[in-house]
């Protein structure tokens, strides 16, 4: 996975403060349950700032955080729990002794993986870290969805007492490789130094629909075992953007 959170991790916690990150840990946990209600521990791959794994942690798991972007894994090492730990490296290249009973991937990190030999990779290596009937949950964005909806240019404002940031995300869409580029143009005014810091990084998302994850769970050693809208458990349609996949270890 690229690095592209980089330029603006600093400021990633306020860009996403409305984000509900309590009902999504509560939503994982309940598939959890429902799936492998003896799970203790588990490994978050693209943990961010590791507000999901601190929450998992209070839940009673064991968590190991998998972050690839240093600058976000820092900011996540502020969280403290003594079932919690990271590690610096990409869904490829974990290489860790110890087997999990569970594997999550959230906010869209499976999109991230552009190339089939990327994604294959990774999967096998989720594989290769989970115990016999292990499960792997993930979110994406969904082909019919996307197709449906066509993303379009968007605005975001969000601030502190320090810092007011302004995001544009611009989309470009290369129709035949299922892939959106998402180009991001933030203003960042520090209202204490009256400075303007303004940055731009491009994130490559990839949609998929339901028979490409059949068929990539099939050749990493996976089945599909539920399929569902994120947070509201519906049936995946036109108008659904992120789609929940339960997968577990075969």
């Amino acid at each position: 996975m690229k690095k592209v959170f980089n330029a603006y991790s600093s400021y990633y916690n306020l860009l996403y403060k409305d984000k509900d990150y309590v009902s999504e840990a509560d939503y994982i946990v309940d598939l959890i349950k429902q799936h492998k209600p003896e799970a203790k521990t588990l490994v978050e791959f693209g943990s961010g700032t590791g507000k999901h794994a601190l929450l998992f942690c209070e839940k009673g798991f064991q968590v190991n955080g998998v972050e690839p972007s240093a600058e976000m894994l820092k900011i996540a090492q502020s969280n403290s729990h003594t079932n919690l730990s990271f590690t610096h490296a990409s869904i490829e290249s974990l290489a860790l002794a110890e087997k999990f009973d569970v594997a999550t991937a959230l906010f869209h990190v499976v999109s991230y993986l552009n190339e089939n030999e990327e994604l294959i990779n990774s999967f096998r290596n989720i594989h290769k870290h989970l115990n016999e009937g292990g499960l792997f949950i993930f979110d994406l964005w969904y082909t019919p969805a996307v197709l449906s909806q066509v993303p379009e240019k968007r605005t975001k404002i969000t601030e502190d007492d320090h810092i007011k940031v302004i995001r544009n995300a611009t989309p470009v869409n290369h129709w035949n490789k299922n892939i959106i580029d998402v180009i991001y143009d933030i203003n960042v005014f520090d209202k204490e130094n009256k400075e303007d810091y303004v940055l731009s990084e491009t994130h490559n998302m990839r949609h998929f629909s339901i028979p490409e994850i059949e068929l990539l769970a099939k050749l990493t050693g996976f089945e599909i075992i539920k399929t569902e809208e994120f947070l509201s458990g519906e049936t995946p349609g036109p108008n659904t953007w992120g789609v929940c996949f339960v997968l577990s270890k075969v």
